[in-house]
C-alpha cells in the first residue's frame, strides 16, 4: 500500500500519541506506573517531534527527540504504525530529526535501541558507543501493549490490554 506520507515538525497531544501507540510496538518501552501522566509530560517537553501522516491525516510515524541544537540529539521514541512498516518512514523521520537539530556535520545522535531495532539503526550507519553511563533507580513494571480481538456487536474491535480504560480502541 503505497501512500503519500508527509512528515512535518508538529506537537501532538498525549491522546493522539496513545492512539498511535496502539498501532505500534513502542508501548512496551514504557513502565505502566503513571503511564498517562508520563506520556502527557513526554509530548509536552520533547525538543523536536517530526510526525508522519498519511493522506487522510492519520499519524503513521513519530519521532521524539531531545537536543541542545548545538552538539547532540537523543532519540527518545521512534515508531511506525504496523501497517506502514518497511516503507522508509522511520529512515525519513531520523533524517528529518537530524536536520531539525542542526544537521549531521554538527549533531551527534544517541539512543537506546530495542534489540529488534538494532539492524535498522546499523543500516543507518549508527554504531554502539562505549562511553554511555546510566543512573536508573526507577520503579519499573514491565508490561506489553497488546491488541486482543474481541467481538463487539458484530464488528471486530480491538481492546488494548492495559490498566487504563482510555487506551481502549473504539469505533
Amino acid at each position: 500500500m503505497e501512500e503519500n506520507i508527509k512528515i512535518a515538525e508538529e506537537r501532538i497531544s498525549a491522546e493522539e500519541y496513545i492512539e498511535f501507540l496502539k498501532r505500534t510496538d513502542l508501548g512496551s518501552q514504557y513502565p505502566k506506573e503513571r503511564f498517562a501522566e508520563r506520556i502527557a509530560r513526554l509530548v509536552k517537553n520533547v525538543s523536536i517531534s517530526p510526525v508522519a501522516r498519511n493522506e487522510q491525516g492519520l499519524i503513521v510515524g513519530v519521532l521524539f527527540g531531545l537536543t541542545d541544537f548545538c552538539y547532540w540529539l537523543y532519540i527518545t521514541d521512534l515508531g511506525v504504525d504496523r501497517d506502514y512498516e518497511r516503507q522508509g518512514i522511520a529512515s525519513r523521520l531520523m533524517k528529518t530529526a537530524h536536520e531539525i537539530a542542526g544537521g549531521e556535520k554538527d549533531i551527534a545522535v544517541y539512543l537506546i535501541a530495542n534489540e529488534n531495532a538494532v539492524p535498522f539503526y546499523k543500516k543507518l550507519g549508527m554504531k554502539f558507543a562505549d562511553d554511555v553511563m546510566q543512573y536508573n533507580h526507577i520503579e519499573w513494571t514491565e508490561w506489553t501493549v497488546e491488541l486482543k480481538c474481541t467481538p463487539c456487536q458484530g464488528h471486530a474491535c480491538f481492546i488494548l490490554t492495559s490498566i487504563l480504560p482510555m487506551l481502549m480502541v473504539t469505533h
